[in-house]
Formats: structure tokens, sequence, C-alpha cells
């Protein structure tokens, strides 16, 4: 088969490659001019850095599988990962169980609590009985009010923003057992994993693969819509660098894009499934990553736990990966998901890095303007599906109304979050899934995934 793959993102690679793996043909058009997406890079102090923060999780088994594939498995670094609170006008560490009972921003009996209901929620294994819930609904009950506010409703606002409340108790229980799983046994610290050529090396790694295979991948190439006859997707009609407007023929067509940019290139969608697609937020991933002579802290990844500061996290990815790799800059992401409501999301880098400054010193006394040598400003629009109660209800079929015309994004991950693991998984599988269609015979396993996804039954079936 000759394939069409919108997309140069995790999904949209990870698909052709599975496809020419399995001794097909296809094709990646990328609309922007490098591959990645939201985890693509761009240069800093001599290496790559990911325009959005990016780790992996112990658990996450397709990236570390696709990067032994490629031959790129002594690349990862698993790192012990310092994780903090900032609540109270102060930083606690939040590395160790330990540190749960050490910090004193709320009484001992909610840490106990707090404890307790955490571990309760790792042993829970059918993620369905939480699907009628909302998180900020269900961990109040049952932690109590100071320790989810303390605590929990930080994460949650780090993730979803003002829809922080409108986010089921699945997606929470997902979190919760990835965390563990990155833990290990007892009262181990917590470890994430790094690819130190950086998550840029293996999209281009992949790129090569593909092309290496007789497979094409295109850069700043606009796919204008996905050309219909009857019924079936027959090609893409696609505005190509250097060779203008031209209608690509396929035997079928895999779109990895957003869910509400799928109808603007298919607007023959029936009306049911283009509700499906509509009945999606997303959130906009809003950064600012500076270059510091000296770090803001000691923690990687901080939760801001106080309203009066207008960003959800700060970053520390060089408390993470030495500085050493960037020609000794200190690099630090503040980081915000905004809707467009959010007057904030129309900012430019220097408006959003003025509002942003000042609130620096409550996080270190000692911070001064003079410490930064440089600002990079970045934004991505698609960055998170709010996830809601009984998500697995409203998620979108793979298989498009339109026959030959597959969908897939990260909307359709669930009960899992949005990362690169889980959209490389996905790539693979709608890849798998469109052959078995066609009757053509798929070789191999794919790595079994760490939490049980109804998606993947459905998929499957």
């Amino acid at each position: 088969m000759n394939v069409g793959v919108i997309g140069g993102g995790a999904a949209g690679l990870a698909a052709a490659y599975e496809l020419i793996k399995q001794g097909h043909q296809a094709t990646v058009f990328e609309r922007a001019p490098f591959l990645g997406g939201q985890a693509s890079t761009f240069d800093v102090g001599g290496a790559r850095l990911e325009r959005g923060y990016h780790h992996l999780f112990v658990s996450d088994v397709d990236m570390v599988a696709l990067m032994s594939e490629l031959g790129l498995g002594p690349r990862l670094a698993w790192i012990s990962s310092k994780v903090g609170l900032y609540h109270g006008g102060r930083i606690w560490n939040f590395v160790t169980p330990l540190d749960l009972l050490r910090f004193r921003g709320i009484g001992l009996l909610d840490r106990l609590r707090l404890g307790a209901v955490t571990l309760l929620l790792n042993r829970e294994k059918d993620w369905r009985r939480l699907e009628p819930y909302t998180a900020a609904g269900w961990l109040p009950a049952r932690v109590g009010q100071a320790a989810y506010r303390a605590v929990w409703e930080p994460l949650l606002r780090g993730k979803f923003g003002e829809r922080y409340d409108q986010v089921g108790m699945t997606w929470f229980w997902g979190k919760i057992a990835l965390r563990f799983a990155s833990r290990g046994r007892g009262m181990a610290k917590e470890k994430l994993g790094y690819p130190m050529g950086s998550f840029g090396e293996i999209f281009d790694t992949l790129g090569e693969f593909i092309r290496s295979k007789g497979g094409r991948v295109y850069t700043s190439a606009a796919v204008r819509r996905v050309v219909v006859e009857e019924g079936r997707a027959v090609g893409l009609e696609v505005e190509l660098p250097g060779q203008g407007v031209t209608v690509e023929p396929f035997d079928a067509v895999v779109a990895t894009v957003p869910s509400y940019i799928f109808p603007r290139l298919v607007p023959t969608l029936p009306k049911t499934y283009e509700e499906k697609l509509a009945g999606v937020t997303y959130l906009a991933a809003v950064l600012v990553i500076l270059e510091l002579k000296q770090p803001i802290s000691q923690i990687y990844w901080l939760n801001i736990a106080d309203r009066s500061i207008p960003f959800v996290a700060v970053i520390g990815h060089t408390n993470f990966v030495g500085p050493e790799h960037y020609g000794g800059k200190h690099l630090v992401y503040l980081s915000n998901y905004l809707g467009r409501e959010n007057p904030m999301y129309f900012m430019k880098h220097q408006e959003l890095l003025d509002a942003y400054l000042p609130h620096l010193q409550k996080l270190n006394p000692q911070f001064s303007l003079s410490w930064i040598e440089n600002s990079h400003y970045h934004r991505e629009d698609a960055a998170q599906p709010v996830v809601g109660v009984n998500y697995s209800r409203q998620i979108p079929e793979h298989h498009t109304p339109i026959r030959n015309l597959y969908l897939a994004n990260t909307t359709q991950v669930y009960p899992e979050d949005r990362g690169t693991n889980y959209s490389v998984r996905l790539g693979r599988k709608v890849a798998r899934i469109l052959l078995k269609d066609y009757g053509f015979p798929v070789s191999g396993e794919l790595p079994k995934p760490a939490i049980p996804s109804s998606v993947t039954v459905q998929m499957e079936s």
C-alpha cells in the first residue's frame, strides 16, 4: 500500500515507520519547517532543547522500544527527578513519600489522608469506576479541602488552567499510576528518562529511516485538503516547497492533526462525526524559556500553589539534564495552559515576560534581571485536550466516515494522557489497523501498554 500521512509529529512519523517496517510505503507531510510537533527542538548553547519540556516515565514502553529499534537505546538516560511545590511562600520538596510527611502546609491528619488516598488510587485497577466523577469533586471529599487545595489542585491547574474543575477523575487516576510506576518499589525516588541527544534526534532518525526505505518526508508542506471521491479518500492536495500545489494519489490517508483542524481538511464529514470532533476543547501550552546565569532553584519540576503567581509551573530543565550540555546555561521553562478567553493567551513574548518576571523573586529572593542572558517564547495551540467525565463515550473513532481515511490524535489515547509515548503507540497501532482492514499480514507485537485502554479494545475489535 501507499499511504499519505498528515503531520510529522510523533504519531505521524510512528505511523509511517510502522507502515514501512511492514513492507509498505508512506509519505509524511509536515506543515512546520521541522519534525517532531510538540516535542520539536531548537538550538541553545550548542545543543538541542525541546520547545516544550519533555521527559519519559518508566512506564513509557513504546518510546523506549522505538528508541531501541532505531539504535538510540544507549542515548536514553534515567535520572532521579526533583519535584517541588511552592506553597505558603516557600518551596517544599516532594521527591519521596517522606517529603509528604515533612510538608507543613497542611496538618498531619490531612497529610495522612492524602497519602492513604494516593495509595488507594494506585491500587484501583478499573478506571471506569471513576469515569462519572470530576477530580475537583472526587478528591476533596476524600482528602479534605486543605490537602486538595495545597497539593492536587495545583497539579490540575498546571495541566488544565481555568478548566481544571472539568477534568475527569480517570485522567487523574492515570497520572497517579504513572508516578508510582516511575518510583519503583517502596520509598524509591522517581526516575524519569531523557534522550541525551534530545527528542529531536529521535524524530530526525525516524525521518531518515523512512527515507532510506523509499518513503518520503516533507517539511514546510501544507496539506490543503483530503481528496475524496465517492466517499473514499484517494489522495491529498498539498502545497510543496518549491513545487506549488499538487495532488498526490494514495491508497489510504492517516491524519494526525488536532480534532478542530480535521474538518477543514475534509469538509464532507457527516455532522455526527463533526460533533464528536467539536466536543473536545484544547488548551494552548504557552511557554517562556529563560537562559540564566544561575538556577532559580534546585528543583526540576516545581508546581506553583499560589494564585497570585501568573504561571502554573517552573521547569528547571538543567536541574534534570545538567547545564554542561548547554554551554553552561541554566534553562528554565515558565509554563501555562491557557484558553483563548485568557488575556495572557494573546500576549507577545516581551509582554508575557514582563508579566512573569516580578514573581520570580518570590521563588528566589536573590533573583535579578541580570541573571537573564536570553529568553524564548513558544505557543502550541493544541497542547492539552480537556478530558472530562465519561470521556470514553465522546472519543471520535479512528475509522472516519470517509473510507480509507483514519484519524489519530491525542484526544484518542484515553485513559492515558497526551505525550510522545502514547502518540508513538497510537501511530503504530493505527498503521496496523489500516493494514488489517485491507487484509495485509502484520508481523511482530507492540509493547503492552502501562494502562489498559478501552480505546485499544475498540481499535482492534
